[in-house]
């Protein structure tokens, strides 16, 4: 955000500034001479501050400014390959990185003029000096010095740069009612979002398919999928979270918490009642109303129904802020909405102390008296207008505005991917998005730039098809290239999309502590080549002869290589160094099948299942079937290729089959979509009997 020239005074306003694009962009102030990290001997922490915390951002785990620091130091070796020890220290010295915090504070000031604890400075010299207005800005520092070394081969110009964000709510809104996502894939999204300084990942954690009571019977409204992702052992809820392998327990949600604290991401969570509730509706039939999807208010056992259930989890919520949903209630309920709102608000505010989001659903005019304290999180203009409806009436709002929706896999109003050009473009002017806009048409509904009860965006992604809608990184790749773009705008910066579309592939490809796009190093387009050449008797490894060394190991019992293929008794398998990979591939390879079972390749996010007959990818516990079956005791050649979205088999004497998915549209259609897979290279022939020979992995689609 460029609030250097405000944050300066006197003479120091004439100081010219420029932006880096980095992404967000940097305001920077350059001088002549250049830091070269190939030079960096250690990391610097100021002893005085180590185990200071950040008092001011949402999360209840803020990690100390030593925690930050072996962090960064973690990720200087993963991005950059530098190895460098963290050493107490109270000043800079050559060829160090000193991380301090600033005596300074006042330099530091978000859009409306407000301090934040968020902001930096950043002195490059003889050595690197980050002051951070607390820890967490710090960490936000930290994320600087690394993109401007990816950006400038590790050449880092004099300079200085005083940063901070314009507004303290920026990320994403992750739709998990519908969609189960693995701790892990929460965890690596963490590390994406703050590479980019997004601090917000709203975990929407229940929900259910729409229901349409006009159409639907009780009994195919009851079947409907929903989900109530936090479980609990305690006998009082027994019911409610009836997935417990898509589930998230205490244990993984100190997991999520704790790992995106370290990064500076606080997770906030969302129980989504009195409407999208069939998953509490199905827990307690009594408390539906007609539509079995809202919560009838009116029922003596509803509120404390949902007070009880907030009570067990809210120890499990390591955020300042929770969301009670309250989205898209029955309209001739609205005072009973509102009173259900303030009770549930009071009662968490009571129990913990925490304070409590909604999403945008009922005006003041409309008779909603919903207390000011709640902070109201705008998504629609034909519910509510946030600038007079809320913002003139003196509530807080948090834009998360659906021209930046994204529906997973497909929509008529909302279609994936994320567009990226709308960062560009967002605004009534056609120019850059910020906050602070609520409508691209009409600038009289927007607030001010300034306005403090502006409090950021979050962009939404949303599951309404349900689970076998897409896999868990599709959802990755909807909104991929585009939210770095809304991360520059969440924070203020002002790059254009040229600049954007320059800097952005680099950094994508450097963010450290994930690997959403699962990429694996090959020294060449060949990722793996196994020819299984005749083996000795006890021999277990598998030779790799593409040049990346990734042996295989032979596990269980009764494999043996013969002159160019593996023989699987059902009791062996072959355990490779991958995972997966992702876009794009080519695996291809032989086999002879005698009996119709087992996986013929098996990873993390896939499998390539020969279990029922015809060959199934299998992806988040959904399959994904088709019409073919490999014919027993005959070799086939087999090539399964992913481009882009889509994912393909062809078989030798066959044609070309895709893997697609069917969503049931509103009720009332069915559209067939296309299926992106990673490839599946963990492990080998688990369960199946037979022969595979000419394994290979390309990384490119033939």
């Amino acid at each position: 955000m460029k609030w250097f020239g405000e944050a300066l005074v006197g003479a120091a306003l004439l100081i010219p500034v420029h932006a880096i694009a980095a992404v967000p962009e940097i305001p920077f102030k350059a001088s002549a001479g250049v830091f070269s990290l190939q030079n960096l001997n250690s990391i610097l922490l100021d002893p005085r501050y180590a185990n200071a915390t950040d008092s001011e951002g949402q999360t209840l785990v803020p990690p100390t400014l030593a925690e930050f620091a072996h962090t960064f130091q973690q990720d200087l070796e993963a991005v950059l390959g530098l190895q460098v020890p963290v050493k107490s220290g109270e000043a800079a010295i050559k060829g160090s990185i000193f991380i301090t915090l600033s005596n300074d504070t006042a330099k530091f000031r978000d859009a409306a003029g407000r301090a934040t604890s968020e902001g930096y400075q950043l002195e490059i010299g003889e050595s690197v000096t980050i002051s951070g207005a607390s820890p967490l800005g710090a960490w936000w520092g930290t994320r600087s010095v690394l993109q401007l070394a990816v950006l400038n081969e590790k050449q880092l110009s004099y300079g200085i740069a005083i940063d901070s964000p314009g507004w303290a709510n920026r990320g994403l809104m992750l739709d998990a009612g519908r969609h189960f996502y693995p701790p892990g894939f929460i965890e690596e999204l963490c590390s994406y979002l703050s590479f980019f300084k997004q601090n917000t990942l709203q975990l929407h954690m229940s929900d259910n398919l729409n229901n349409y009571p006009q159409r639907y019977s009780r009994e195919r409204t009851m079947s409907l999928y929903s989900a109530f992702r936090p479980w609990s052992d305690d006998p009082a809820l027994a019911g409610l979270s009836p997935l417990k392998n898509e589930s998230y327990s205490r244990q993984d949600l100190d997991d999520m918490q704790w790992a995106c604290a370290a990064r500076g991401v606080t997770i906030i969570p969302e129980i989504e009642a009195p409407g999208h509730a069939l998953a509490i509706v199905k827990w307690k039939p009594q408390l539906g109303l007609k539509d079995l999807s809202m919560l009838n208010i009116s029922h003596p056992e509803t509120i404390p129904a949902v007070k009880m259930i907030w009570s067990t989890f809210l120890p499990w919520f390591h955020s300042k802020t929770v969301h009670i949903g309250a989205d898209e209630y029955d309209k001739n309920h609205i005072r009973d909405y509102a009173r259900f709102v303030n009770e549930m608000a009071e009662h968490i505010l009571s129990e913990s102390g925490k304070k409590v989001r909604i999403w945008g659903t009922f005006t003041p005019s409309q008779g909603s008296n919903v207390s000011k304290n709640v902070m109201q999180q705008h998504w629609a203009n034909y519910d509510d207008n946030a600038y007079w409806d809320y913002i003139k009436n003196g509530y807080q709002v948090l834009n998360a505005y659906n021209y930046f929706y994204i529906v997973n896999k497909w929509s008529a109003t909302y279609m994936p991917p994320l567009s990226k050009s709308k960062a560009f473009t967002g605004s009534p002017d056609r120019r850059q998005f910020s906050p602070n806009i609520f409508d691209v048409k009409n600038a009289t509904n927007n607030a001010p730039r300034g306005d403090p009860n502006v409090h950021g965006h979050l962009v939404c992604l949303w599951n309404d098809w349900g689970p076998n809608g897409t896999t868990v990184l599709e959802a990755f790749h909807a909104f991929r290239d585009a939210l770095p773009a809304m991360a520059d705008k969440q924070w203020g910066g002002n790059l254009t999309e040229a600049q954007y579309d320059e800097a952005v592939g680099r950094l994508q490809a450097s963010v450290p502590g994930q690997n959403l796009e699962r990429r694996v190093r090959s020294r060449t387009g060949t990722i793996l080549d196994y020819r299984f050449p005749a083996s000795a008797d006890g021999q277990t490894e598998v030779q790799d002869y593409s040049g990346n060394d990734y042996h295989g190991e032979i596990r269980g019992r009764g494999c043996q290589a013969t002159n160019g293929s593996m023989q699987f008794s059902g009791d062996c398998w072959i355990e490779t160094p991958l995972g997966s990979k992702g876009r794009d591939f080519t695996l291809s390879f032989s086999v002879r099948p005698r009996r119709h079972q087992g996986k013929l390749f098996d990873g993390p996010d896939s499998t390539l299942s020969f279990d029922h007959a015809n060959l199934t990818m299998i992806s988040g516990g959904n399959f994904y079937t088709l019409n073919y079956t490999l014919p027993l005791d005959t070799w086939t050649d087999v090539n399964v290729s992913r481009k882009n979205e889509r994912t393909f088999l062809s078989v030798s004497g066959g044609g070309r089959m895709e893997f697609l998915t069917v969503l049931g549209i509103w009720g009332q259609r069915f559209v067939w979509a296309p299926m992106a897979f990673e490839a599946p290279l963990a492990s080998i022939g688990s369960g199946f009997v037979g022969e595979i020979g000419k394994i290979k992995v390309i990384d490119k689609a033939l």
